[in-house]
């Protein structure tokens, strides 16, 4: 069983189109708490489930990307063990960011998907193709958001973002009889 939804029409096509998926990191990828030990380091917990999920897209042709809000070099570690080359911590200013980020690669608006949880995530979720967002974010994020992951965020909140856009692509179902 896949973690997808029934989407609209309107919104599977506009996912059918997508080449570049972005993901908030607390709150998202994350449960959003923080913890920290004794010396001041700060811990971040990641789910599996997101990780595959990130890596599926990448092998169906998806490039994938963080923004994130705050900088930790876990976050840094985790985008390196996933094979995410485009990264962008301490930036508050998402739509600023991910605009810099179509830039350089030649994607834009009409082909992003994005997924956060929080106000600063905003601008970025109304400005793509497929603004999506978590049970556990804001209330404001989720009235304007194009969609809601079942999960919440650090719970499998990306992997289920991740397939969302596989099935839309028509790519999730060959991809999983590869591991059957």
């Amino acid at each position: 069983m896949f973690l997808v939804a029934e989407l609209s029409d309107e919104l599977t096509e506009r996912l059918r189109g997508v080449t570049l998926a972005v993901f908030d990191v607390d709150g998202v990828l994350t449960s959003g708490r923080l913890q920290f030990l004794a010396d001041g380091t700060e811990v971040k917990e990641f789910n599996i489930l997101d990780g595959l999920g990130i890596k599926l897209l990448q092998k169906a042709g998806v490039e994938t990307a963080i923004i994130t809000g705050r900088r930790s070099p876990q976050v840094e570690l985790r985008a390196k063990a996933l094979g995410i080359t485009h990264l962008r911590q301490g930036r508050e200013d998402k739509l600023v960011a991910l605009e810099e980020l179509w830039a350089e690669t030649g994607h834009g608006a009409g082909t992003t998907a994005y997924i956060g949880d929080d106000w600063p995530d905003l601008a970025a979720i109304r400005a793509v193709a497929f603004g999506a967002t978590v049970p556990n974010g804001h209330p404001l994020v989720r009235e304007h958001a194009d969609w809601c992951t079942r999960r919440a965020g650090g719970n499998g909140a990306g992997r289920e973002f991740c397939e969302q856009i596989l099935l839309a692509r028509g790519q999730l179902e060959s991809i999983a009889a590869e591991y059957l």
